[in-house]
């Protein structure tokens, strides 16, 4: 059957497309996230004059990072930093307990808000009792709540930060979490992004900023959690399923094309630019060109291999919960992660959502911890036993605690004024406890730490100084860059 010529091939040969619309359409995928990356190492993408070179500036303590964070803010007081006063007092309003005063009288309260609606939140005045019990766990004996009974028996190769604040009581926050800034203020590059930037590969075969899970949106629907904003869009996370057939939306040729196929494709590409080449020596872009493509193919290789977690033995299935329903999910992100930068993937991101409880606060934390709890416990055991938690740092984070007092009678509102992360991994001081809420858990009253503080200790582990990382043209505040939080650092 004869088929109608596209006008545009007409007058091509034997109706073959053009060579030129051949090189735009193997352009799209994987092709343009390898293209991009070759662009910015050689100093063509154009975004960013004055590149670092990816070296550390001083000797790092870890490779990778593995960055856990939780949507819709996690209580505090029901995971890490447990509050006995909540029962005492439950029932009564902030003002009928010994601590009022020190609540809306304290220079933290109000003074950094930013809200959409123009005002702060309503204060839920009414002490909401803690919703499940909790002791103390490892050799350094720090309380954590029941119900993260795996995480818990790791607590020992865990530091604790319970201090943290930000200024967003929305969930924008999220972006501020990553990013530092409020949403008020626009978008800025992640914390991510600042690692792919400011450090080289380890790993051309695969993307070196990876986003796992349901990752945040802003409200214009960009991806400021996982973003590069003025860094250029090579250096933003790259979205990957947890699936081996396709990963990567329009990184595969297709399941029509076989390996050897798309092999000999490539090697005609690459002679048909080495004779354009040879007439224009001196073309770094074309260059440049040729290597993204050949990286884009392996590639296409390297992450299907990396989803196929059927590769596991049982004991490592078991170990992260992939045989349990309510842990399939996390374990198969925490298993994934893994898996990466055992391959040498700088920066790992993972999101779990749903915890946004300002009602039924037990049904959803004791669900929501239920599905993450083995998972992380079992990466940071699996880390271990082949010695990657050495050269890997964990982070748990979650964008703000949740209110000491109730919402809805039995929930808990956001919380920006204090609330916890932890740390793990090489370089971190395991077993501690930095930083304190008073006795409510309201506010953080002791070694406060602003998000970028966190950022900046990231930054250290891996051996940059955020500083040395300016870009020209984008001044920077103050605050943006942080201050490394030295008590947790070995």
């Amino acid at each position: 059957m004869t088929m109608t010529q596209p006008a545009a091939n007409r007058n091509t040969p034997c109706g073959r497309i053009r060579r030129r619309t051949f090189l735009a359409d193997c352009g799209m995928g994987m092709m343009g996230v390898a293209l991009s990356s070759i662009l910015a190492r050689e100093g063509r993408a154009g975004t960013v004059p004055h590149s670092p070179d990816g070296s550390p500036h001083f000797p790092p303590k870890v490779k990778s990072v593995i960055w856990l964070f939780m949507l819709g803010g996690t209580s505090h007081m029901e995971s890490f930093d447990p509050k006995p006063e909540l029962n005492v007092h439950a029932g009564k309003t902030f003002d009928e307990s010994p601590y009022g005063k020190s609540i809306t009288d304290s220079p933290f309260y109000r003074s950094n808000v930013r809200d959409f609606a123009g005002v702060p939140r309503d204060l839920m005045p009414k002490i909401y009792p803690m919703q499940v019990g909790y002791r103390k766990r490892g050799e350094a004996g720090i309380e954590v709540s029941d119900w993260w009974e795996h995480v818990g028996e790791c607590i020992d190769d865990l530091a604790v930060v319970r201090s943290m604040w930000t200024t967003d009581n929305d969930h924008a926050a999220q972006l501020q979490f990553h990013t530092g800034r409020h949403i008020f203020d626009g978008l800025r590059p992640s914390i991510g992004a600042w690692v792919h930037y400011g450090l080289g590969s380890l790993n051309d075969n695969l993307p070196q900023f990876i986003a796992l899970g349901n990752p945040p949106r802003d409200c214009c629907g960009g991806v400021g959690a996982h973003g590069a904003d003025y860094l250029g869009p090579e250096h933003a996370g790259v979205e990957l399923r947890i699936d081996p057939g396709n990963p990567l939306p329009f990184g595969s040729p297709g399941s029509d094309v076989f390996v050897d196929e798309r092999r000999q494709q490539l090697k005609l590409l690459k002679r048909l630019n080495q004779r354009t080449a040879v007439e224009y020596p001196e073309d770094a872009a074309l260059r440049a060109r040729v290597k993204s493509y050949e990286l884009a193919f392996r590639m296409q290789m390297a992450v299907p291999e990396v989803m196929k977690l059927s590769a596991e033995t049982r004991a490592t299935e078991d170990l992260y919960g992939l045989e349990q329903p309510e842990t399939k999910s996390f374990g198969q992100m925490c298993l994934t992660a893994r898996r990466l930068v055992e391959r040498g993937v700088r920066f790992v991101q993972l999101y779990d959502d749903g915890w946004d409880a300002h009602s039924k606060l037990k049904s959803n934390h004791s669900t929501r911890i239920k599905c993450v709890d083995k998972p992380i416990a079992g990466l940071l055991r699996d880390l271990r036993q082949r010695g990657l938690l050495d050269e890997t740092l964990v982070v748990w984070g979650t964008e703000f605690g949740r209110t000491p007092g109730a919402e809805r009678s039995d929930g808990r509102d956001h919380h920006p004024y204090g609330f916890s992360i932890w740390l793990a991994g090489g370089g971190i001081k395991g077993g501690t406890v930095h930083g304190r809420t008073d006795e409510l858990g309201f506010h953080a009253v002791e070694d406060r730490h602003y998000v970028t503080d966190l950022h900046a200790t990231v930054l250290h582990q891996l051996g940059l100084n955020a500083r040395q990382l300016d870009v020209p043209g984008h001044k920077r505040l103050e605050i943006d860059y942080g201050k490394p939080i030295d008590a947790v650092m070995a």
